[in-house]
């Protein structure tokens, strides 16, 4: 998951389309600048046979592309006073003074990490960020005794910028990681809002807003993020292509955890009493656990190649024009080719190593703090539900299954529309339905095993019939649609279409209903 992301987050980013994640945005312009200045030298020191066996820079201002392709003299600036002198044989391209030039790309990359570059990396990066605010604010309502429903909106809207915040944390330190690290981390704070808010609410005994704020997490990403973003990349396309393995892989495991939920709600239905439901929910817990590592290591080590592969790209519909106009453009178009003549080759870029824009220890500093603030937030989210409910004559079922998802998932929901924009669905569906299946397989269970150690009985994998019903016909539905390795926009409205049905039917959900029952 931790390589889905940051290629969607790159890829999301590189035109600043994400308002969540817009990470990094100075260090690509200074990198887009080395590239192109290190690929203007080397056209610059190429001696052609026609001209002479020596040329000698002259100290004068930089040359620009035109005369740097056409030019006999070149200079490579590396100061404001240095000249150089280059001497090539004929036909042989170098490159003046490399290991100055490495030098310099290695001041370069050590811009920014001072105490005020890395704070304004982390802080001004998005202006979601400007949000933080509410952070300070909504624990001082809280504490301060407001009204709760506003204490739950001061909240709400603190941990959505905190959410995207953890995450560029978690992004920082796992480019220092590795890919194996750093895909284990991901897969601890990848979803770091849900299971805080989920822990939390499990040691205050709301089991209810605990099951279905998981279960809401997996739909909101199945269907209402997968959805816009086969809207948003079918807009301009007859259709989109993606890898089917990786999708079906997931969308598999998906299924494995759906009937990981049924079996348990069959169970119960079958037998007269809750005997051996708990036994059998913390059993099946550590086996989803173990499949959840065996796919960490199938996608991280022995078969990384299948999730490099690269799909077929989509073009764009074709717009009709008015001949005159075709006519005008195509002959401006073969005057200029005229006057030009052959156009220059473009250079092969390779794609450089993303590198951190913090430190370690600034990186962790703001893992831990953006965590504890989350914390914070969510104890105080929490703790006003009951009055939210009360008051505003909602469910709780709809608190949990459709508001509650929005705070953690709001980056990675803009991020995977984005990457879909961009006809990059590979990276769209991985983002929404990898962090669909994180949560069934690593979340749910741990979930489980911590009211086990607590000593919460009633946290079981037995969930209301309701949730697993929805569950099921969404999985269902993801892997029909899927299947062809295929998208459109008339697919994507089917998720949302089916998203705003659950979401209706939670809002009338009774609230002296079956899962009330399990609520203490």
């Amino acid at each position: 998951m931790h390589r889905l992301n940051r290629a969607a987050s790159s890829v999301a980013d590189t035109e600043g389309l994400n308002p969540f994640c817009r990470l990094r945005q100075h260090r690509r312009r200074k990198a887009l600048s080395r590239l192109r200045s290190r690929y203007s030298s080397q056209d610059a020191t190429v001696d052609r046979p026609s001209e002479g066996r020596e040329k000698i820079a002259t100290a004068r201002s930089p040359p620009t592309a035109e005369e740097s392709f056409g030019s006999q003299a070149t200079t490579v600036h590396e100061g404001p006073n240095r000249v150089d002198t280059i001497t090539l044989e004929e036909g042989q391209p170098q490159l003046a003074n490399p290991q100055r030039m490495s030098n310099y790309s290695e001041k370069e990359r050590k811009e920014g990490k001072t105490i005020w570059g890395q704070f304004r990396a982390a802080v001004f990066n998005s202006w979601i960020n400007v949000f933080l605010v509410f952070a300070p604010v909504g624990i001082a309502t809280h504490y301060a005794g407001v009204d709760p429903t506003i204490v739950f909106v001061m909240n709400f809207i603190a941990i959505i910028p905190l959410a995207a915040l953890l995450a560029y944390g978690t992004e920082e330190i796992a480019l220092y990681c590795g890919d194996v690290l750093g895909g284990l981390l991901n897969a601890s704070f990848g979803n770091a809002v849900e299971l805080i808010i989920s822990i939390l609410a499990l040691v205050k005994g709301e089991i209810v807003i605990v099951q279905t704020s998981l279960i809401g997490s997996i739909l909101s990403n199945l269907l209402l993020v997968l959805g816009f973003a086969f809207i948003a990349g079918g807009y301009n396309r007859i259709e989109q292509n993606f890898n089917t393995t990786v999708a079906q892989t997931a969308s598999s495991l998906l299924a494995l955890s759906v009937g990981s939920l049924v079996v348990p709600t069959a169970f119960h239905m079958a037998g007269p009493s809750d005997k051996g439901i708990t036994e059998l929910s913390r059993g099946t817990a550590v086996i989803l656990l173990l499949v959840y590592a065996s796919y960490l290591l199938f996608q991280l080590k022995t078969h990384t190649d299948i999730y490099n592969e690269p799909s077929e790209k989509s073009p764009k519909r074709n717009h009709v024009e008015p001949i005159g106009k075709s006519l005008v453009s195509a002959s401006a178009n073969v005057s200029h080719a005229v006057v030009m003549g052959k156009p220059r080759p473009d250079h092969p870029v390779e794609e450089e190593k993303e590198e951190p824009s913090l430190t370690l220890w600034a990186a962790v500093i703001l893992l831990a703090a953006s965590t504890a603030l989350v914390a914070i937030c969510a104890e105080c989210l929490v703790d006003s539900i009951d009055h939210l409910v009360t008051s505003a004559g909602i469910s709780r079922v709809f608190v949990g299954l459709i508001l509650l998802p929005i705070v953690g998932n709001a980056a990675e929901h803009a991020t995977a529309v984005t990457v879909a924009v961009k006809d990059k669905m590979d990276l769209s569906i991985g983002v929404a339905v990898g962090s669909s299946m994180q949560i069934a397989l690593l979340v749910i269970p741990f979930i489980v095993v911590l009211g086990w150690i607590i000593g919460e009985d009633d946290m079981t994998l037995y969930f209301d019939g309701f949730q697993v019903m929805i569950l099921f016909v969404s999985v269902l539905l993801v892997n029909y649609l899927i299947q062809d390795g295929k998208s459109n926009y008339l697919e994507g409205n089917l998720l949302v279409a089916l998203y705003v049905i659950v979401g209706l039917a939670s809002f009338f959900y009774p609230e002296e209903g079956p899962l009330a029952q399990v609520s203490k």
